[in-house]
């Protein structure tokens, strides 16, 4: 078997390249969370949440300072996770970031 020497996966590079830039960790999530706009697309928004939880802490330290179990973050965050608003506003504080409202783009018709 052959292995490879210094070999990084995809998401341990992405979880310290967010990291490293909280900018990118911000525009990283808004990205994301255009997604939960489409329930049929809604994980990827929260999968990409978990991965700026986990670069800022972990989710059992994020869980901790947002004031909720583990077990409910992981389900939270979870590919059909429905996080509360309340559960979502902790998380976001944790990671130094914060829901916002903007206009969306006029319905067509």
């Amino acid at each position: 078997m052959n292995k490879l020497k210094n070999v990084v996966s995809h998401r341990e590079r992405e979880i310290a390249e967010l990291r490293a830039d909280h900018a990118l960790a911000v525009e990283y999530l808004r990205a994301a969370m255009e997604s939960l706009d489409d329930p049929a697309d809604r994980g990827s928004g929260l999968a990409a949440l978990r991965v700026v939880a986990e670069a800022y802490g972990g989710l059992g330290l994020v869980a901790s300072q947002a004031g909720i179990s583990r077990e409910s973050l992981y389900r939270a965050l979870s590919p059909k996770g429905n996080p509360t608003l309340k559960t979502l506003i902790a998380i976001l504080q944790t990671v130094g970031m914060r829901l916002s409202v903007e206009a969306a783009p006029p319905i067509p018709g």
